[in-house]
């Protein structure tokens, strides 16, 4: 039994690997939503969020042999619980990680965290589209919601609490984007020019994040960008490509010596 934390594409991908290459395993995701999409693909589900302790929990009780974290590269709190998680039930932990990318562009701001992109952002000033999600969308309202001369546009899943979050914080609907991905280029481009976009705000999420196609629809476009770098964290055991991660789940589970954190 694996313990897998999951929630993106490609940790999806990575999960149904795994199973053809005859691993049981436990998927951990936030929402619902994700979670219907590994059911349909015949995978063992647990939603909500965790802490440590509930995943040391978990991880006993289904005998977990080590822990595989492919959650996305922005969620910090779930990857440092799960390795702790790991290190209380002394099972190994393995980090998929998509690869990194660097940007040299001169639209192009690249910034250490949100509050910094947040403080670009209000000198910059313009229509800023943020693509950034909305868990740190108070970060941005509280920096640029009352200035007069920006207009802060928000993308986001169209989830129920996101439209919630947006009201409490003051996101009007005229200034709320809510669509579920992946966005082609020309997506991108179409509403960049509907509203009129000068400055738009995204994470390092890595390809598989479509930073990409939103970050060629806004140079094409001549449209500054910043972009937010990963969290810094440190993990012993981190692979980008799933091969690697398949060799070091062999190693396991063939009770060869495998470093545990």
């Amino acid at each position: 039994m694996i313990f897998f934390l999951a929630g993106t594409s490609d940790a999806r991908a990575l999960a149904l690997l795994l199973k053809e290459n005859g691993y049981d395993l436990l998927a951990t995701v936030v929402t619902e939503n994700a979670a219907n999409s590994l059911r349909e693909s015949g995978l063992d589900v647990q939603v909500g969020r965790l802490t440590s302790d509930d995943m040391t929990a978990i991880i006993q009780s289904k005998k977990a042999r080590a822990v595989v974290d492919a959650s996305h590269p922005f969620a910090e709190e779930a990857s440092k619980n799960a390795s702790q998680a790991a290190k209380k039930a002394n099972v190994p932990y393995i980090r998929y990680e998509r690869e990194s990318q660097t940007f040299q562009h001169e639209k192009v701001t690249v910034v250490d965290g949100y509050e910094e992109a947040a403080a670009l952002a209000k000198e910059k000033k313009g229509v800023v589209m943020l693509t950034t999600g909305s868990k740190t969308l108070q970060i941005f309202t509280e920096t640029l919601r009352d200035c007069n001369d920006i207009r802060l546009v928000a993308r986001m899943l169209p989830r129920k609490d996101n439209m919630e979050k947006c009201q409490q914080l003051g996101v009007e609907q005229k200034n709320i984007v809510a669509m579920q991905g992946p966005f082609s280029k020309a997506l991108n481009k179409a509403l960049y020019e509907h509203y009129g976009v000068t400055l738009m705000v995204t994470k390092e999420s890595g390809k598989v994040g479509a930073v990409d196609e939103k970050l060629a629809a806004a140079l094409e476009m001549g449209i500054e960008t910043i972009i937010i770098k990963r969290p810094k964290i440190h993990y012993e055991n981190v692979y980008s490509h799933f091969d690697d991660v398949l060799q070091a789940l062999k190693h396991v589970f063939s009770d060869e010596k495998f470093p545990i954190q």
